[in-house]
């Protein structure tokens, strides 16, 4: 577990994005999330203030994404409400397992609340993301785009009661359609 003294989460800035680039392409073994990163940083839903790096010893070792989506509310698709996607969240693999990776996901969900954000969605590992309130998307009233299994499909209220009269498709912007 890493000591928070002896780490730093703090917004990615510019000159971040080289080594941002290559800690997603390590963690993930292509370049599908660093090409996703590339471009939601260049579309109206990048969220600058969540954009988080992971910072030890002067060296980023961890990136978190959480950008704008919309649920699409069913009989009602005029009206789709707001809500963050958290993708991609990478570590450099010489630092995984040492609790880099929580203390991301903690302070994206901090910052998502301060913000006023309500939800959260991700598409990920169902072994991981419960320890931080996640539980399945699917059970709140939510439908993935694509094909997800259940248990990966998971979804978090930074606002009590922001499921209640939510039952709609996730919509993701079109960044997200060469990494599905």
């Amino acid at each position: 577990m890493v000591e928070k003294a002896d780490l730093e989460i703090r917004p990615e800035r510019a000159e971040d994005r080289a080594v941002i680039r290559e800690i997603n392409r390590l963690a993930f073994g292509g370049e599908a999330e660093p090409n996703l990163v590339d471009k939601i940083r260049e579309s109206a839903g990048f969220i600058p203030q969540l954009s988080l790096v992971a910072v030890r010893q002067g060296r980023v070792v961890g990136h978190i994404l959480f950008s704008l989506i919309e649920i699409r509310i069913d009989g009602r698709s005029d009206q789709p409400r707001a809500a963050l996607a958290l993708a991609p969240m990478a570590v450099h693999p010489d630092f995984q397992n040492q609790g880099i990776g929580s203390a991301l996901v903690q302070r994206g969900l901090e910052i998502g609340r301060d913000l006023g954000h309500a939800v959260i969605v991700v598409v990920g590992h169902p072994e991981y993301y419960p320890r931080f309130g996640f539980t399945s998307a699917r059970a709140k009233g939510l439908e993935s785009p694509f094909p997800v299994p259940d248990e990966a499909f998971l979804a978090i209220e930074l606002v009590p009661g922001s499921f209640h009269g939510i039952k709609g498709t996730v919509v993701y912007p079109s960044a997200f359609e060469d990494v599905t």
